[in-house]
């Protein structure tokens, strides 16, 4: 007869499943919370003896101290922006003395994040880290346990829960103000994804400066972060003398650009001025070099680490600006017309 397969440990999420109640209870359970109800205790107790729970090694050892590792809740992409982010973090996270457990999904809605949150309350970290970019993490935000630290990165939407950001409507409004300065009538937009928040956040921006300019707001233009899409929309902006100056939600998109107008034998900045968004390395090493809106991921990264350590008891007594201001950074690929 073959062997039986041996059977898989119970884990914290089956406790809670069986008693009825949230992982965050059982965790209070676990850790003699004095705030959980007697009849609730019994409860998750019975369903511990009954599924033979043992918790992990690291929250055994934990038990009765806050752990030194700070969970970060991200998705899978490698898109400048949202991996910078997480460097940020890492690296605040490392100075303030802690370590971090990084959980990646493929999509950032509600099942995924509690399955992170699963994940992360086994290894009983001492708060989470969302970076949340995307319109689905307004519902995903939803899921995060109440008894759980929390801080969310780049989502205007993590309603009662602390959230940093970089103020991507200044930002914009910094480029488009650059390129109205320069003399340009208006300014065309190549945006980012609906379904990102940043993209829209670049896009109000950009409409609220030509507003207050009393400027013609020209159709916005949407691709989807790629070069691909910065060529192929380049390919039509190209044939329209009124197009004079384009600013693009990132500058992968105007890297793209810049080479369509460049086989379609338009001059940056001659013909057509070109701003992007975020400051790739790359930017500064482009043809021509390309003017951007930098955004200080370090600084996001910092900020978000005190704020958790605020909700610690660890704050350094100073007052959290928990939104970061960009700034512009201006290059050879914007001028006036030639």
């Amino acid at each position: 007869m073959g062997q039986q397969p041996e059977a898989r440990a119970a884990v914290m999420s089956d406790v809670a499943r069986l008693a009825g109640v949230s992982h965050q209870t059982v965790s209070r359970v676990l850790n003699n919370h004095p705030s959980v109800r007697e009849e609730t205790r019994q409860r998750v107790l019975r369903a511990v003896h009954q599924l033979n729970y043992r918790p992990n090694a690291l929250a055994r050892g934990l038990a009765g101290r806050r752990s030194r590792v700070i969970g970060v809740i991200s998705f899978d992409t490698i898109l400048y922006g949202p991996a910078a982010t997480l460097l940020g973090v890492e690296r605040a996270a490392r100075a303030a003395g802690y370590g971090i457990s990084i959980v990646t999904l493929e999509r950032l809605d509600r099942a995924g994040v509690a399955s992170a949150i699963d994940a992360l309350t086994e290894q009983s970290v001492a708060g989470v880290v969302l970076i949340a970019p995307m319109l689905t993490a307004a519902v995903a935000v939803s899921g995060l346990p109440t008894g759980v630290p929390a801080v969310v990165v780049e989502s205007g939407r993590a309603g009662e829960l602390p959230s940093v950001s970089v103020d991507q409507v200044t930002g914009a409004r910094l480029a488009v103000e650059h390129l109205l300065s320069l003399g340009h009538e208006t300014v065309w937009h190549i945006a980012g994804p609906r379904d990102w928040l940043e993209a829209r956040d670049r896009m109000d921006g950009w409409r609220l400066a030509l507003e207050v300019a009393g400027r013609r707001t020209p159709p916005a233009l949407t691709g989807d972060w790629s070069p691909r899409a910065g060529y192929e929309i380049g390919q039509s902006l190209a044939d329209r003398p009124e197009v004079t100056a384009v600013f693009c939600a990132n500058d992968h998109q105007a890297l793209g650009l810049l080479r369509s107008l460049h086989q379609r034998g338009v001059r940056v900045p001659q013909d057509v001025s070109v701003v992007g968004f975020d400051d790739i390395p790359e930017a500064e090493y482009l043809s021509p070099p390309l003017t951007t809106v930098r955004q200080d991921f370090d600084e996001v990264g910092r900020r978000c680490v005190a704020t958790l350590l605020e909700s610690f008891g660890e704050a350094n007594g100073h007052p959290i600006d928990r939104r970061v201001e960009p700034t512009l950074v201006v290059r050879a690929s914007s001028g006036g017309r030639g």
